[in-house]
């Protein structure tokens, strides 16, 4: 992998299938839908899904931790952000105390601004952050620190782009009983639960490296002045190769109770030249999924394609993932692409 500093922008999607599976649930456990109901996901639900892949294949490694996802204490409460923020920053070697320790006081009183520079240095070394931003709030006796770091990877929210949205509901009985031995009903309890039949989630995404330039000069600045220099961490060339990989993996490795049968189906992403100022419309709309008479899948990206055509001096390669043993991929054949098998990452 690349640690280079990455700086071209891209654009891209992802295609989730789900068969008989509950990907993105709402508070009544069912899959979300619209007010036509038309079945859709949040972009939480595959950011999860890709801070989850990292964190379990990459923490541990320099500049790979992820702050913002659940995890829990000795006595299994969940950390609030100030204790996952502090476990972060005792875990990273070489990174600058937290913001509410001696050293960070003493430095927040010589300079107004010590302690936000510290806690953006802090932030910009977690990837979940260097991808996706973050809102961050911290305070103590000594400084208070307010954040916000526009991410360079922005996800929209994904549609059910197959002609059906079909979901039914079955029962499930609980093992146990939920009364006491002196209730009327000692009976086991009884619950149901909601999947969707088929469904082909649509995600576009955009990756502009530019979003952190302004922190990166913040920093760079307060930095030169400082006796004891931290350079921040820059969104790099590793950190899209893994993010390319958690898009083609992530779903599927997740693989939870309600999650099984939502897997990645496909992934295309458009890296433009250096200094492309070209702004692409929303996959998600472009796209149409299908079944074919033979029951594979197919994916209709006529309509990406033309676009990319449109612009195809401004574009430096297009990627594509798919699983060619059950999925078609219509509409891209006059671009040059590099196709990759989805199963094995391998070119085809």
């Amino acid at each position: 992998m690349n640690s280079a500093k990455f700086n071209n922008r891209v654009y891209g999607c992802s295609v989730i299938r789900s068969i008989n599976s509950n990907f993105n649930a709402d508070f009544t456990h069912s899959p979300r839908t619209l007010p036509d109901g038309t079945v859709f996901a949040t972009d939480k639900a595959l950011k999860y899904a890709i801070k989850d892949y990292i964190r379990k294949n990459y923490q541990g490694q320099e500049g790979k931790h992820v702050l913002y996802i659940k995890r829990f204490n000795n006595d299994m409460v969940p950390y609030n952000l100030e204790e996952a923020y502090d476990s972060m920053v005792s875990s990273v070697i070489g990174m600058k105390k937290s913001v509410i320790t001696e050293d960070s006081a003493k430095a927040a009183k010589k300079s107004k601004g010590a302690g936000k520079h510290a806690a953006l240095i802090n932030l910009l070394n977690c990837i979940d952050v260097r991808m996706f931003g973050a809102t961050f709030a911290k305070q103590s006796k000594t400084d208070s620190v307010n954040l916000s770091i526009h991410g360079p990877v922005q996800i929209g929210h994904a549609i059910n782009r197959f002609n059906e949205n079909i979901m039914y509901t079955e029962d499930i009985l609980s093992p146990f009983r939920t009364g006491t031995e002196e209730d009327d009903k000692q009976n086991a309890t009884i619950g149901n639960q909601t999947n969707l039949q088929e469904g082909h989630y649509v995600y576009h995404f955009s990756i502009n490296p530019k979003n952190l330039e302004d922190y990166y000069r913040l920093v760079e600045n307060n930095e030169s002045a400082s006796e004891n220099p931290q350079t921040p961490s820059f969104l790099s060339t590793e950190d899209i190769d893994i993010f390319k990989e958690s898009m083609t993996k992530a779903v599927t490795y997740l693989d939870s109770s309600r999650k099984i049968g939502s897997e990645n189906e496909m992934a295309l992403f458009v890296t433009l030249n250096e200094g492309s100022t070209k702004v692409l419309p929303g996959f998600t709309e472009l796209i149409d999924v299908k079944r074919d008479k033979d029951k594979k899948v197919v994916i209709n990206a006529m309509k990406v394609g033309e676009v990319l055509t449109a612009i195809k001096s401004e574009i430096e390669k297009i990627e594509l993932y798919y699983n060619p043993v059950d999925t078609i991929i219509e509409g891209l054949d006059n671009l040059k692409i590099e196709k990759y098998n989805l199963l094995n990452s391998q070119k085809m």
